[in-house]
């Protein structure tokens, strides 16, 4: 059966995941919020729940592939009518994945200091890092399962369970932060930035259930490891390692950031915090129509069908520029207000205002770059997604960067940097696209 695209087909997926992808930075900008505005050292645990928000994401986008590879696969053999040939892929990936994830953490977990003090954590903010990461570094394994059963839904072309689990983790994750962070007078003590971390893992602990009940439930997915190893076991360790190695990248340039960020002082930490909180949500928003490109990229061409591909291609990007210019008019009308819902410092505000109108004009920017890059893992190009990555990190993004500093740009040097960083992964994506499908489309 040939697949439908369209406004309704594209929206049944793009809208669900757009929610479900939001929940993530939903956690990070709720815990920035009320962290922010603890009573006591709320500065500094503002900035040791961002340089700690940052780490873990870093771990967590680069392990967390396997799941764009899983959907990519699943995707095309759906699309190609041969989905019982890898229906005991999942558990197998799945199984690897998440072993990994427990050595890793184990691995960090014994040299907690060592790792803030890269990020030039100092004093009361490195303590805070300890205790908060500590605590934190146990959902690790939990979100890595989550997002990778997200990943076999999204194959199956269903959004709409991931966006209920995330839905509910985002719901607790509040609600707990409230009753962790300030406490309930004779009940609970407030717990302050521990108290941040207990409410995500918490959450996460939730979600990782649920989901495992959905998948059991709603589908004929297996997640009981059985052997031999699927046949496409190889190319999905390949595209994982590929996308491991483009997260490596990617995490580089956001990692760097924050430390130049926390070298510069604990207001442009805290700024940064604020700012990257905000850039990613915007990310994760306007990613909902590469979530959509994901997973109907992959069964169109799987499918053979270049004409559809080529008609989601331009669908999706319109329909992502449309966001992007809504979010951009929401930032500028309320552009004072929403930094005072993450902090009362007038020191930290008036740092972040300088800068928040660049992470504003740059949303178009993203929308190419994100949109594109949904589609591309649908299509299993993870080889050039790594090369762009590598190239725009450190042909575009550090260069800028460091020259940014040199001329005595200071905390705007950062945030250009971004700018370029994704001006020319966009244009590396969509250049690509044209050249392979345009000719196949034409002969098609």
């Amino acid at each position: 059966m040939r697949t439908q695209v369209n406004f309704k087909t594209i929206n049944q997926l793009a809208v669900p995941a757009t929610i479900s992808g939001i929940a993530e930075p939903i956690l990070s900008i709720t815990d920035t919020a009320i962290v922010g505005n603890i009573p006591v050292d709320g500065l500094e645990s503002l900035a040791a729940a961002g340089i700690v928000g940052s780490f873990l994401s870093m771990l967590i986008w680069v392990l967390g592939q396997t799941r764009s590879s899983i959907s990519a696969i699943i995707s095309q053999y759906l699309g190609a009518g041969k989905l019982e040939e890898v229906k005991n892929l999942p558990a197998q990936a799945i199984f690897f994945n998440i072993l990994l994830s427990i050595v890793l953490l184990l691995s960090t977990i014994f040299i907690v200091e060592e790792i803030f003090s890269l990020f030039e954590a100092t004093g009361k903010i490195l303590e805070y890092c300890i205790s908060y990461y500590s605590i934190r570094v146990w959902g690790f394994p939990l979100t890595l399962f989550t997002f990778a059963i997200f990943g076999i839904f999204r194959g199956l072309q269903n959004t709409f369970y991931p966006m209920i689990i995330a839905i509910i983790g985002a719901v607790l994750n509040i609600i707990l932060d409230f009753v962790f962070v300030y406490g309930i007078d004779g009940y609970i003590p407030a717990m302050y930035l521990e108290g941040a971390a207990w409410a995500s893992l918490i959450s996460q602990a939730v979600m990782a259930i649920l989901v495992f009940i959905l998948l059991l439930k709603k589908t004929e997915i297996s997640l009981k490891l059985v052997f031999p190893l699927n046949k496409e076991i190889k190319r999905l360790v390949i595209m994982s390692l590929n996308l491991f190695v483009r997260a490596l990248a990617l995490n580089a340039a956001l990692i760097i950031a924050v430390r130049e960020a926390t070298a510069l002082g604990d207001k442009y930490i805290g700024a940064h915090t604020i700012a990257i909180n905000l850039w990613l949500f915007a990310a994760f928003f306007i990613d909902g129509y590469g979530a959509a490109g994901n997973s109907m990229g992959g069964k169109l061409l799987g499918a053979k069908d270049y004409k559809g591909l080529w008609k989601l291609s331009k669908k999706i990007i319109t329909y992502g520029m449309v966001i992007s210019l809504i979010l951009m008019a929401f930032g500028f009308i309320f552009y004072r207000p929403i930094g005072h819902i993450f902090s009362n410092e007038a020191v930290v505000l008036n740092t972040f205002y300088g800068i928040f109108f660049i992470v504003i004009l740059g949303l178009p920017m993203n929308t190419l770059a994100f949109v594109f890059d949904g589609l591309f893992k649908g299509l299993g190009e993870m080889k050039y997604l790594r090369n762009v990555l590598l190239s725009a990190t450190f042909l575009g993004f550090i260069p800028s960067l460091y020259l940014g500093k040199y001329l005595g740009w200071g905390f705007y040097a950062i945030w250009i940097a971004f700018v370029v960083w994704m001006l020319i992964r966009g244009l590396a994506l969509v250049w690509k696209f044209r050249r392979k499908f345009k000719p196949l489309v034409q002969n098609s």
